[in-house]
């Protein structure tokens, strides 16, 4: 229906306005979010970052391919002072300090580096360490014992802060000798166990609405998952695994202290060596008391036994350790260069389902960059 009321023109307005009839809504000015800024200087940043840190530890990489990788400082540590300086004897001392997480690194060099000087007539092995990896753990191990058969020289532990676990497993290539392992008054030792971490983190992702949908070949293949719950037969499996290395803990333990292999057991069906293969951690007197360790002393006690087994005039010998040579990527930081280039396989290895012989309460968040 049509209107008949008539267009009536408004009030002459002066100026650029709209004339009557027209609505103008007025344009927000758009801002970008400041965290926005943030977020893409910080990307910036570790990018910058990244690159400056992959052109050093290229060119440390360099440095050190054209010096020799493996090289090693000797420096003279004679608990008997300088006067020994010329002596051709030498006992060296092996350090362990830290994380066993690596199989090759400067433990095996400071063994290479032993195993080739013929002057060395017996090593202390100082260990300072919660242990690591079941592989890391029995390759030292072993390579320690074949230097110590091979070149038929004794060795003599000296624990510091911490021997337990996989640091334990590696005291044991003493052998079967009399008084050969020192503890200091403070050490924790023992805990004589294996363990795979797992964490379950399948409920906290339900309560966000994330499923993990992988695709296997097999329902064992998720093994170890933590975003799903274990099954029985995979957790079976996993304990298996524990077991036989567990196993394997315990007869590497009765190589090193044959008097804990007594199968005589008490009323409660328990042998020496269960009753301290419980992944104890135990005082230096506890483990003098039930037979881990010889005898409470610095590593002084250590360095004089070795040079009693080795039949070495005190006189006559000099006391060496190892240690590497400055970087140019720790020159350049301040700090010494691990020898390994920044990326991201440490977050594959904390996924990744691993034995340990290992004393800690996160053994899967332990730094990759250890031994």
């Amino acid at each position: 229906m049509e209107s008949n009321i008539p267009d009536v023109p408004g009030p002459s307005v002066q100026g650029n306005f709209p004339t009557q009839g027209t609505v103008v809504v007025a344009q927000p000015v758009r801002r970008r979010p400041v965290w926005l800024f943030f977020v893409f200087g910080g990307l910036l940043c570790m990018l910058a970052v990244s690159m400056l840190m992959n052109l050093v530890f290229m060119a440390s990489s360099s440095a050190s391919a054209m010096s020799g990788a493996n090289r090693l400082d000797e420096k003279v540590v004679s608990h008997r002072g300088e006067e020994n300086l010329g002596a051709g004897a030498k006992i060296a001392i092996i350090t362990i300090d830290g994380a066993i997480l690596r199989s090759e690194g400067h433990v095996k060099h400071q063994i290479d580096r032993a195993r080739e000087d013929e002057d060395v007539k017996a090593i202390v092995l100082r260990i300072n360490s919660p242990g690591g990896t079941v592989t890391a753990s029995d390759y030292l191990y072993h390579h320690l014992v074949e230097l110590r058969k091979e070149r038929n020289i004794p060795i003599v532990v000296s624990m510091g802060g911490i021997c337990a676990s996989g640091g334990y497993y590696i005291a044991m290539a003493v052998g079967d000798r009399e008084k050969v392992i020192f503890a200091e008054p403070t050490t924790w030792t023992g805990s004589i166990g294996v363990i795979i971490p797992h964490y379950n983190f399948s409920g906290l992702m339900k309560e966000y609405g994330i499923e993990d949908d992988s695709i296997s070949s097999h329902p064992l293949k998720e093994t170890g998952s933590a975003t799903k719950e274990m099954s029985p037969e995979q957790r079976a499996i996993l304990q298996e695994l524990v077991q036989l290395s567990f196993e394997g803990f315990k007869d590497i333990v009765k190589q090193g202290r044959p008097e804990l292999d007594d199968q005589t057991k008490d009323e409660d069906g328990l042998t020496d060596l269960d009753k301290v293969a419980t992944g104890q951690v135990f005082t230096a007197a506890q483990a003098e008391q039930r037979g881990l360790v010889d005898e409470i002393g610095f590593i002084e006690k250590a360095i004089d036994r070795a040079i009693e087994l080795a039949g070495l005039d005190a006189d006559e010998v000099q006391v060496v350790r190892y240690e590497r040579p400055p970087s140019l990527l720790g020159s350049l930081l301040g700090a010494e260069a691990r020898g390994k280039q920044p990326d991201l396989t440490a977050l594959l290895e904390l996924t990744t389902p691993r034995a340990y012989y290992l004393y800690s309460v996160a053994p899967a968040l332990v730094s990759s960059g250890g031994q």
